[in-house]
Protein backbone atom coordinates (compact mmCIF):
# COMPACT_ATOMS: atom_id res chain seq x y z
CA UNK A 1 0.00 0.00 0.00
CA UNK A 2 0.96 3.67 -0.35
CA UNK A 3 0.74 6.13 2.52
CA UNK A 4 0.47 9.54 0.89
CA UNK A 5 0.90 12.83 2.72
CA UNK A 6 -0.94 15.39 0.62
CA UNK A 7 -0.48 19.10 0.11
CA UNK A 8 3.13 19.15 -1.10
CA UNK A 9 4.04 21.00 -4.26
CA UNK A 10 6.55 19.34 -6.56
CA UNK A 11 9.33 21.00 -8.53
CA UNK A 12 11.72 19.43 -10.98
CA UNK A 13 11.94 17.23 -14.03
CA UNK A 14 10.49 13.82 -14.85
CA UNK A 15 11.42 11.42 -17.62
CA UNK A 16 8.61 9.18 -18.89
CA UNK A 17 9.19 5.44 -19.02
CA UNK A 18 8.94 3.36 -22.17
CA UNK A 19 5.37 2.81 -23.32
CA UNK A 20 3.68 -0.17 -21.66
CA UNK A 21 1.14 -0.74 -24.43
CA UNK A 22 3.79 -0.67 -27.14
CA UNK A 23 6.13 -2.93 -25.16
CA UNK A 24 3.52 -5.71 -24.89
CA UNK A 25 3.08 -5.72 -28.68
CA UNK A 26 6.78 -5.46 -29.54
CA UNK A 27 7.83 -8.20 -27.11
CA UNK A 28 5.18 -10.55 -28.52
CA UNK A 29 6.50 -9.93 -32.04
CA UNK A 30 9.93 -11.41 -31.23
CA UNK A 31 8.32 -14.86 -31.62
CA UNK A 32 7.93 -14.21 -35.35
CA UNK A 33 11.64 -14.61 -36.11
CA UNK A 34 14.41 -17.06 -35.14
CA UNK A 35 16.96 -14.25 -35.43
CA UNK A 36 18.22 -11.81 -32.81
CA UNK A 37 16.00 -8.82 -32.02
CA UNK A 38 17.19 -6.00 -29.74
CA UNK A 39 14.61 -3.83 -27.94
CA UNK A 40 15.50 -0.59 -26.13
CA UNK A 41 13.56 1.55 -23.60
CA UNK A 42 11.68 -1.42 -22.13
CA UNK A 43 9.82 -0.28 -18.96
CA UNK A 44 10.55 -2.19 -15.75
CA UNK A 45 6.91 -2.76 -14.75
CA UNK A 46 4.96 -5.82 -13.66
CA UNK A 47 2.97 -6.47 -16.83
CA UNK A 48 6.05 -6.21 -19.06
CA UNK A 49 8.21 -8.29 -16.72
CA UNK A 50 5.57 -11.03 -16.64
CA UNK A 51 5.55 -11.15 -20.44
CA UNK A 52 9.37 -11.37 -20.53
CA UNK A 53 9.13 -14.30 -18.07
CA UNK A 54 6.64 -16.02 -20.37
CA UNK A 55 9.02 -15.60 -23.32
CA UNK A 56 11.76 -17.25 -21.26
CA UNK A 57 9.36 -20.11 -20.43
CA UNK A 58 8.67 -20.44 -24.16
CA UNK A 59 12.36 -21.07 -24.77
CA UNK A 60 13.26 -17.63 -26.09
CA UNK A 61 16.88 -16.68 -25.36
CA UNK A 62 16.59 -13.43 -23.42
CA UNK A 63 19.57 -11.31 -22.42
CA UNK A 64 19.38 -8.04 -20.50
CA UNK A 65 21.85 -5.67 -22.15
CA UNK A 66 22.08 -3.14 -19.35
CA UNK A 67 20.06 -0.38 -17.78
CA UNK A 68 18.56 0.03 -14.36
CA UNK A 69 15.10 1.14 -13.28
CA UNK A 70 16.62 2.81 -10.19
CA UNK A 71 18.41 6.07 -10.79
CA UNK A 72 20.24 8.84 -9.02
CA UNK A 73 18.09 11.95 -8.84
CA UNK A 74 18.83 15.40 -7.54
CA UNK A 75 16.69 16.54 -4.66
CA UNK A 76 13.40 18.38 -4.74
CA UNK A 77 13.55 21.90 -6.00
CA UNK A 78 16.81 21.41 -7.84
CA UNK A 79 15.16 21.24 -11.24
CA UNK A 80 17.41 18.34 -12.22
CA UNK A 81 15.94 15.57 -14.29
CA UNK A 82 15.45 12.08 -13.03
CA UNK A 83 17.65 9.97 -15.27
CA UNK A 84 15.31 7.05 -15.66
CA UNK A 85 17.34 4.36 -17.40
CA UNK A 86 15.00 1.90 -19.06
CA UNK A 87 16.15 -1.58 -19.90
CA UNK A 88 17.44 -3.02 -23.16
CA UNK A 89 17.04 -6.69 -24.06
CA UNK A 90 18.04 -9.00 -26.85
CA UNK A 91 15.68 -11.81 -27.82
CA UNK A 92 16.27 -14.87 -29.98
CA UNK A 93 13.31 -17.19 -30.55
CA UNK A 94 15.22 -19.88 -32.44
CA UNK A 95 14.05 -22.84 -30.36
CA UNK A 96 10.52 -22.19 -29.11
CA UNK A 97 9.22 -24.77 -26.62
CA UNK A 98 5.86 -25.69 -28.13
CA UNK A 99 5.17 -28.16 -25.32
CA UNK A 100 5.01 -25.22 -22.93
CA UNK A 101 2.33 -23.61 -25.15
CA UNK A 102 0.19 -26.70 -24.57
CA UNK A 103 0.82 -26.78 -20.80
CA UNK A 104 -1.48 -25.85 -17.97
CA UNK A 105 1.23 -23.50 -16.65
CA UNK A 106 1.09 -21.49 -19.89
CA UNK A 107 -2.68 -21.17 -19.60
CA UNK A 108 -2.43 -20.12 -15.97
CA UNK A 109 0.19 -17.44 -16.61
CA UNK A 110 -1.64 -16.18 -19.69
CA UNK A 111 -4.91 -15.84 -17.83
CA UNK A 112 -3.21 -13.51 -15.33
CA UNK A 113 -1.90 -11.11 -18.00
CA UNK A 114 -4.11 -9.57 -20.64
CA UNK A 115 -1.14 -8.66 -22.82
CA UNK A 116 -0.51 -12.38 -23.32
CA UNK A 117 -3.30 -12.47 -25.94
CA UNK A 118 -0.83 -10.93 -28.38
CA UNK A 119 1.34 -14.02 -28.26
CA UNK A 120 -1.42 -15.77 -30.21
CA UNK A 121 -0.85 -14.10 -33.58
CA UNK A 122 2.91 -14.78 -33.73
CA UNK A 123 2.52 -18.39 -32.53
CA UNK A 124 -0.25 -19.06 -35.04
CA UNK A 125 1.66 -17.48 -37.93
CA UNK A 126 4.96 -19.23 -37.30
CA UNK A 127 3.93 -22.59 -35.84
CA UNK A 128 0.36 -23.12 -37.02
CA UNK A 129 -1.32 -23.34 -33.62
CA UNK A 130 -1.84 -21.35 -30.43
CA UNK A 131 -3.89 -21.28 -27.24
CA UNK A 132 -5.64 -18.12 -26.17
CA UNK A 133 -6.75 -18.27 -22.53
CA UNK A 134 -9.39 -15.87 -21.36
CA UNK A 135 -7.02 -13.14 -20.21
CA UNK A 136 -6.63 -11.22 -16.98
CA UNK A 137 -5.79 -7.55 -16.49
CA UNK A 138 -7.92 -4.63 -15.34
CA UNK A 139 -11.46 -5.22 -14.13
CA UNK A 140 -12.97 -2.38 -16.13
CA UNK A 141 -15.86 -4.09 -17.86
CA UNK A 142 -16.28 -6.39 -20.85
CA UNK A 143 -13.10 -6.78 -22.91
CA UNK A 144 -14.14 -9.19 -25.59
CA UNK A 145 -11.80 -11.10 -27.88
CA UNK A 146 -14.14 -11.36 -30.88
CA UNK A 147 -12.06 -9.04 -33.08
CA UNK A 148 -8.96 -11.20 -32.59
CA UNK A 149 -10.76 -14.51 -33.14
CA UNK A 150 -12.81 -13.42 -36.16
CA UNK A 151 -9.64 -12.04 -37.74
CA UNK A 152 -7.82 -15.35 -37.26
CA UNK A 153 -10.78 -17.22 -38.73
CA UNK A 154 -10.79 -15.00 -41.82
CA UNK A 155 -7.10 -15.83 -42.28
CA UNK A 156 -8.05 -19.50 -42.37
CA UNK A 157 -7.53 -20.61 -38.78
CA UNK A 158 -9.92 -23.00 -37.04
CA UNK A 159 -11.18 -22.30 -33.51
CA UNK A 160 -12.04 -24.92 -30.94
CA UNK A 161 -13.69 -24.05 -27.64
CA UNK A 162 -15.64 -26.20 -25.25
CA UNK A 163 -18.37 -24.91 -22.97
CA UNK A 164 -16.86 -24.23 -19.57
CA UNK A 165 -13.32 -24.17 -20.94
CA UNK A 166 -11.01 -21.30 -20.00
CA UNK A 167 -9.19 -21.06 -23.31
CA UNK A 168 -9.51 -21.18 -27.11
CA UNK A 169 -7.50 -23.60 -29.21
CA UNK A 170 -6.58 -22.11 -32.60
CA UNK A 171 -5.07 -24.11 -35.46
CA UNK A 172 -3.90 -23.39 -38.99
CA UNK A 173 -2.62 -26.76 -40.17
CA UNK A 174 -2.34 -25.66 -43.79
CA UNK A 175 -1.02 -22.20 -42.97
CA UNK A 176 -2.74 -18.84 -43.00
CA UNK A 177 -4.07 -17.22 -46.18
CA UNK A 178 -4.38 -13.52 -46.91
CA UNK A 179 -7.83 -11.99 -47.27
CA UNK A 180 -9.87 -8.80 -46.97
CA UNK A 181 -11.44 -8.04 -43.61
CA UNK A 182 -13.42 -5.17 -42.11
CA UNK A 183 -12.90 -5.14 -38.35
CA UNK A 184 -16.01 -4.80 -36.22
CA UNK A 185 -14.12 -2.37 -33.98
CA UNK A 186 -10.80 -0.55 -34.25
CA UNK A 187 -9.26 -2.66 -31.49
CA UNK A 188 -5.59 -1.88 -30.88
CA UNK A 189 -4.64 -5.32 -29.54
CA UNK A 190 -6.94 -6.98 -32.08
CA UNK A 191 -5.30 -5.14 -34.97
CA UNK A 192 -1.81 -5.89 -33.63
CA UNK A 193 -2.59 -9.58 -33.24
CA UNK A 194 -4.05 -9.88 -36.76
CA UNK A 195 -1.13 -7.94 -38.29
CA UNK A 196 1.38 -10.26 -36.62
CA UNK A 197 -0.49 -13.28 -37.93
CA UNK A 198 -0.86 -11.85 -41.46
CA UNK A 199 2.80 -10.96 -42.07
CA UNK A 200 3.62 -14.66 -42.59
CA UNK A 201 0.35 -15.60 -44.35
CA UNK A 202 0.25 -16.56 -48.02
CA UNK A 203 -0.99 -13.77 -50.26
CA UNK A 204 -2.25 -10.28 -49.45
CA UNK A 205 -4.25 -9.27 -46.37
CA UNK A 206 -6.23 -6.03 -46.30
CA UNK A 207 -7.45 -4.77 -42.90
CA UNK A 208 -10.03 -1.96 -42.95
CA UNK A 209 -11.07 -0.11 -39.77
CA UNK A 210 -7.65 -0.98 -38.37
CA UNK A 211 -6.43 0.81 -35.25
CA UNK A 212 -3.73 3.35 -36.06
CA UNK A 213 -2.31 4.37 -32.64
CA UNK A 214 1.39 5.38 -32.60
CA UNK A 215 2.22 2.13 -30.80
CA UNK A 216 0.66 0.09 -33.59
CA UNK A 217 2.56 2.21 -36.11
CA UNK A 218 5.74 1.38 -34.21
CA UNK A 219 4.95 -2.34 -34.42
CA UNK A 220 4.36 -2.16 -38.18
CA UNK A 221 7.57 -0.21 -38.77
CA UNK A 222 9.52 -2.76 -36.74
CA UNK A 223 7.99 -5.66 -38.67
CA UNK A 224 8.90 -3.95 -41.96
CA UNK A 225 12.50 -3.66 -40.81
CA UNK A 226 12.36 -7.41 -40.14
CA UNK A 227 11.31 -8.00 -43.75
CA UNK A 228 7.51 -7.69 -43.63
CA UNK A 229 5.65 -5.77 -46.34
CA UNK A 230 3.05 -3.56 -44.64
CA UNK A 231 1.68 -0.41 -46.29
CA UNK A 232 -0.86 2.15 -45.10
CA UNK A 233 0.88 2.57 -41.73
CA UNK A 234 -0.77 5.38 -39.75
CA UNK A 235 -4.12 4.96 -41.50
CA UNK A 236 -7.10 2.71 -40.83
CA UNK A 237 -6.47 0.72 -44.01
CA UNK A 238 -3.50 -1.64 -43.82
CA UNK A 239 -2.29 -3.82 -46.67
CA UNK A 240 0.01 -6.71 -45.79
CA UNK A 241 1.82 -8.78 -48.39
CA UNK A 242 2.79 -12.05 -46.74
CA UNK A 243 6.45 -13.12 -46.70
CA UNK A 244 8.14 -16.49 -46.12
CA UNK A 245 10.18 -15.50 -43.06
CA UNK A 246 11.27 -12.53 -40.96
CA UNK A 247 14.75 -11.56 -39.78
CA UNK A 248 16.22 -9.66 -36.87
CA UNK A 249 16.17 -5.93 -36.10
CA UNK A 250 16.70 -3.28 -33.44
CA UNK A 251 13.85 -1.18 -32.04
CA UNK A 252 13.37 1.61 -29.50
CA UNK A 253 10.04 1.90 -27.67
CA UNK A 254 8.35 5.32 -27.54
CA UNK A 255 7.87 7.24 -24.27
CA UNK A 256 4.59 6.31 -22.58
CA UNK A 257 1.95 8.87 -23.60
CA UNK A 258 -0.28 7.76 -20.69
CA UNK A 259 2.46 8.56 -18.19
CA UNK A 260 3.11 11.90 -19.90
CA UNK A 261 -0.59 12.76 -19.57
CA UNK A 262 -0.62 11.58 -15.96
CA UNK A 263 2.30 13.92 -15.16
CA UNK A 264 0.55 16.87 -16.83
CA UNK A 265 -2.55 16.27 -14.70
CA UNK A 266 -0.48 15.73 -11.55
CA UNK A 267 1.34 19.03 -12.02
CA UNK A 268 -1.86 21.04 -12.45
CA UNK A 269 -3.73 19.29 -9.62
CA UNK A 270 -0.93 19.81 -7.06
CA UNK A 271 -0.01 23.35 -8.19
CA UNK A 272 3.48 22.16 -9.14
CA UNK A 273 6.09 23.33 -11.63
CA UNK A 274 7.26 20.33 -13.62
CA UNK A 275 9.16 19.73 -16.83
CA UNK A 276 8.51 16.40 -18.55
CA UNK A 277 11.54 15.44 -20.61
CA UNK A 278 11.81 13.71 -23.97
CA UNK A 279 8.09 13.07 -24.51
CA UNK A 280 8.07 12.41 -28.30
CA UNK A 281 5.68 15.37 -28.53
CA UNK A 282 4.65 14.76 -32.13
CA UNK A 283 3.29 11.33 -31.12
CA UNK A 284 1.03 12.69 -28.35
CA UNK A 285 -1.81 13.58 -30.71
CA UNK A 286 -4.72 15.38 -29.08
CA UNK A 287 -3.54 14.89 -25.48
CA UNK A 288 -1.91 18.33 -24.90
CA UNK A 289 -4.85 20.14 -26.54
CA UNK A 290 -7.38 18.32 -24.34
CA UNK A 291 -5.54 19.36 -21.17
CA UNK A 292 -5.56 22.94 -22.45
CA UNK A 293 -9.37 22.68 -22.65
CA UNK A 294 -9.29 22.21 -18.87
CA UNK A 295 -7.40 25.49 -18.62
CA UNK A 296 -4.00 23.91 -18.08
CA UNK A 297 -0.94 25.57 -19.61
CA UNK A 298 0.98 22.95 -21.58
CA UNK A 299 4.09 24.58 -23.04
CA UNK A 300 6.19 22.75 -25.61
CA UNK A 301 9.93 23.29 -25.28
CA UNK A 302 11.62 21.29 -28.03
CA UNK A 303 10.69 17.71 -27.19
CA UNK A 304 9.90 18.57 -23.56
CA UNK A 305 6.70 19.79 -21.90
CA UNK A 306 6.78 22.53 -19.26
CA UNK A 307 3.87 22.89 -16.81
CA UNK A 308 4.01 26.07 -14.69
CA UNK A 309 2.43 26.49 -11.28
CA UNK A 310 -1.36 26.69 -11.58
CA UNK A 311 -3.04 28.54 -8.74
CA UNK A 312 -6.29 28.18 -10.73
CA UNK A 313 -7.33 26.68 -14.05
CA UNK A 314 -10.68 27.15 -15.76
CA UNK A 315 -12.51 24.64 -17.95
CA UNK A 316 -13.54 25.95 -21.36
CA UNK A 317 -17.11 25.81 -22.61
CA UNK A 318 -18.15 24.86 -26.11
CA UNK A 319 -18.72 27.77 -28.51
CA UNK A 320 -22.47 27.63 -27.95
CA UNK A 321 -21.95 27.90 -24.18
CA UNK A 322 -22.78 24.28 -23.40
CA UNK A 323 -20.84 22.23 -20.89
CA UNK A 324 -17.49 20.86 -22.04
CA UNK A 325 -17.49 17.13 -22.83
CA UNK A 326 -14.30 15.08 -22.86
CA UNK A 327 -14.77 11.63 -24.37
CA UNK A 328 -12.52 8.81 -25.49
CA UNK A 329 -12.31 7.70 -29.12
CA UNK A 330 -10.11 5.58 -31.37
CA UNK A 331 -6.88 7.29 -32.44
CA UNK A 332 -6.44 10.12 -33.31
CA UNK A 333 -9.13 10.67 -30.66
CA UNK A 334 -8.37 10.73 -26.94
CA UNK A 335 -7.12 7.49 -25.42
CA UNK A 336 -9.50 6.00 -22.82
CA UNK A 337 -6.54 5.33 -20.52
CA UNK A 338 -6.34 9.03 -19.61
CA UNK A 339 -10.00 9.73 -18.79
CA UNK A 340 -9.50 8.81 -15.12
CA UNK A 341 -6.76 11.46 -14.92
CA UNK A 342 -8.91 14.10 -16.64
CA UNK A 343 -11.73 13.32 -14.22
CA UNK A 344 -9.69 13.79 -11.06
CA UNK A 345 -7.94 16.92 -12.36
CA UNK A 346 -11.31 18.51 -13.13
CA UNK A 347 -12.33 18.29 -9.46
CA UNK A 348 -10.16 21.33 -8.63
CA UNK A 349 -10.83 23.32 -11.81
CA UNK A 350 -13.18 26.27 -12.18
CA UNK A 351 -16.24 25.15 -14.12
CA UNK A 352 -17.87 21.86 -15.02
CA UNK A 353 -17.14 19.06 -17.43
CA UNK A 354 -18.83 15.84 -18.57
CA UNK A 355 -16.46 12.87 -18.78
CA UNK A 356 -17.81 10.24 -21.20
CA UNK A 357 -16.05 6.88 -21.03
CA UNK A 358 -17.46 5.08 -24.06
CA UNK A 359 -15.38 1.93 -24.18
CA UNK A 360 -15.48 0.41 -20.69
CA UNK A 361 -18.56 0.43 -18.49
CA UNK A 362 -16.80 -0.10 -15.14
CA UNK A 363 -13.93 2.37 -15.41
CA UNK A 364 -15.71 5.22 -13.62
CA UNK A 365 -16.72 3.26 -10.55
CA UNK A 366 -13.74 4.57 -8.55
CA UNK A 367 -15.38 8.01 -8.30
CA UNK A 368 -17.13 7.07 -5.06
CA UNK A 369 -13.76 7.43 -3.32
CA UNK A 370 -13.26 10.87 -4.83
CA UNK A 371 -16.74 11.83 -3.57
CA UNK A 372 -15.68 10.60 -0.10
CA UNK A 373 -12.73 12.99 -0.39
CA UNK A 374 -15.10 15.89 -1.04
CA UNK A 375 -15.20 16.01 -4.83
CA UNK A 376 -18.44 17.15 -6.47
CA UNK A 377 -19.19 14.40 -8.97
CA UNK A 378 -22.48 13.11 -10.34
CA UNK A 379 -22.16 9.59 -11.73
CA UNK A 380 -24.81 9.75 -14.44
CA UNK A 381 -24.50 6.11 -15.53
CA UNK A 382 -21.68 3.55 -15.93
CA UNK A 383 -20.20 5.57 -18.81
CA UNK A 384 -20.68 9.22 -17.82
CA UNK A 385 -19.79 11.45 -14.89
CA UNK A 386 -20.32 15.18 -14.44
CA UNK A 387 -17.66 17.00 -12.39
CA UNK A 388 -18.31 20.39 -10.78
CA UNK A 389 -14.89 21.85 -10.02
CA UNK A 390 -14.05 23.38 -6.63
CA UNK A 391 -11.70 26.04 -8.10
CA UNK A 392 -9.47 25.23 -5.08
CA UNK A 393 -12.00 26.81 -2.73
CA UNK A 394 -12.37 23.41 -1.07
CA UNK A 395 -9.45 21.03 -0.69
CA UNK A 396 -9.96 17.29 -1.01
CA UNK A 397 -9.45 15.44 2.26
CA UNK A 398 -7.35 12.35 2.80
CA UNK A 399 -9.04 8.94 2.93
CA UNK A 400 -8.45 5.23 2.52
CA UNK A 401 -9.06 3.67 -0.90
CA UNK A 402 -8.35 0.60 -3.02
CA UNK A 403 -7.04 0.79 -6.58
CA UNK A 404 -9.29 -1.25 -8.94
CA UNK A 405 -7.14 -0.83 -12.06
CA UNK A 406 -3.96 0.85 -13.32
CA UNK A 407 -5.47 4.13 -14.48
CA UNK A 408 -7.87 4.58 -11.55
CA UNK A 409 -4.86 3.89 -9.32
CA UNK A 410 -2.81 6.77 -10.72
CA UNK A 411 -5.89 9.05 -10.53
CA UNK A 412 -6.28 8.12 -6.85
CA UNK A 413 -2.59 8.85 -6.28
CA UNK A 414 -2.96 12.29 -7.90
CA UNK A 415 -6.02 13.00 -5.72
CA UNK A 416 -4.18 11.88 -2.58
CA UNK A 417 -1.15 14.09 -3.37
CA UNK A 418 -3.40 17.14 -3.71
CA UNK A 419 -5.53 16.35 -0.64
CA UNK A 420 -5.32 17.75 2.87
CA UNK A 421 -4.05 15.13 5.29
CA UNK A 422 -2.95 11.53 4.80
CA UNK A 423 -4.41 8.98 2.39
CA UNK A 424 -3.81 5.25 2.14
CA UNK A 425 -4.06 3.47 -1.22
CA UNK A 426 -4.30 -0.31 -1.15
CA UNK A 427 -3.78 -2.82 -3.97
CA UNK A 428 -0.95 -0.73 -5.39
CA UNK A 429 0.18 -3.70 -7.47
CA UNK A 430 -2.33 -2.34 -9.98
CA UNK A 431 -0.35 0.93 -10.15
CA UNK A 432 2.97 -0.94 -10.34
CA UNK A 433 1.63 -2.84 -13.36
CA UNK A 434 1.81 0.35 -15.39
CA UNK A 435 4.04 2.90 -13.63
CA UNK A 436 7.69 2.17 -12.96
CA UNK A 437 8.97 3.16 -9.47
CA UNK A 438 6.34 5.90 -9.35
CA UNK A 439 6.81 6.57 -5.63
CA UNK A 440 10.59 6.98 -5.89
CA UNK A 441 10.38 9.19 -8.95
CA UNK A 442 7.77 11.54 -7.45
CA UNK A 443 9.42 11.62 -4.02
CA UNK A 444 12.61 12.80 -5.71
CA UNK A 445 10.91 16.06 -6.71
CA UNK A 446 9.03 16.72 -3.49
CA UNK A 447 6.21 14.20 -3.00
CA UNK A 448 5.67 12.37 0.29
CA UNK A 449 4.75 8.81 -0.66
CA UNK A 450 5.64 5.88 1.60
CA UNK A 451 5.47 2.32 0.28
CA UNK A 452 4.31 0.02 3.09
Amino acid sequence: MFRVEGGHRLKGELVPQGAKNEALQILSAVLLSPEKIVIHNVPDILDVNKLVEMLVDLGVEVEELGGDSKSGVAGAGSGAAEHLISKSYSFRAANVNLDFVRSEEFRKKSSALRGSVMLTGPLLARFGFAYMPKPGGDKIGRRRLDTHLIGFEKLGAELAWQQGSSYFEIKAADGLRGCYMLLDEASVTGTANIVMAAVLAKGVTTIYNAACEPYLQQLCKMLNRMGAKISGIGSNLLTIEGVEALGGTEHTILPDMIEVGSFIGLAAMTGSEITIKNVAYDELGIIPAQFRRLGITVERRGDDIYIPVHEHYEIESFMDGSIMTIADAPWPGLTPDLLSVFLVVATQAKGSVLIHQKMFESRLFFVDKLIDMGAQIILCDPHRATIIGHNREFCLRGTRMVSPDIRAGIAMLIAAMSAKGVSVIENIEQIDRGYQDIDLRLNAIGAKIERI
